[in-house]
């Protein structure tokens, strides 16, 4: 069965994003590029919220077409728009890049998902996160702790009532001072 892992980069202090859904502050080096390269090279599909999905598509599908883009951001932009992508949206009409829209987490249908043939589903989004979690429906966190410290913004994970208990499965130090922190459900 495949898994379904939510992977995400966040400040210190617990930050995916800034107060206005600024990203500069991550520190994505060659080194770190290739590796999420390397490990999203190897998903099925992402599952985005909205929002994910429309960032992404604002960059990616032309990044590979940039003079200033770095060699692992031009392989990222081949990954992006190659991989099947699940958008979930009340709101968006639809979607380009090999992407379809659901309206509603249900979990019958994720749990039926992850039975298909085919790599792990990367989750994306704090609040689509917060959905999944709900559900229990989570398998791995996959967490890219930044050395930095942004005082505000969008947490990594939303207040909530659920207590999932985890296993320390991987860690890794990236030279740029970047760790990953890996955990899997017992």
């Amino acid at each position: 069965m495949r898994k379904l892992i939510y992977m995400m980069s966040v400040s210190v202090d617990g930050f995916m994003e800034g107060p206005d859904r600024e990203l500069d502050w991550h520190l994505v080096d060659d080194e770190l590029h290739r590796h999420f390269n390397e490990e999203i090279s190897r998903m099925g599909a992402f599952l985005d919220g909205r929002v994910t999905y429309e960032l992404m598509a604002g960059f990616w599908p032309t990044a590979d077409s940039d003079p200033s883009s770095t060699a692992p951001m031009v392989e990222f932009a081949g990954i992006w728009r190659n991989m099947p992508k699940i958008v979930f949206s009340r709101t968006l009409g639809r979607a380009d890049w090999k992407a379809t829209v659901l309206r509603e987490v249900v979990p019958e249908e994720i749990i039926a998902l992850k039975a298909q043939p085919g790599g792990d589903l990367l989750l994306g989004g704090a609040d689509l996160a917060a959905s999944f979690m709900r559900h229990d429906l989570i398998d791995e966190y996959r967490i890219y702790v930044h050395p930095v410290v942004i005082g505000k913004g969008n947490p990594m994970f939303q207040p909530s009532d659920v207590k999932i208990n985890l296993r320390l499965a991987e860690t890794r130090t990236f030279g740029n001072g970047v760790v990953l922190l890996r955990y899997e459900r017992p």
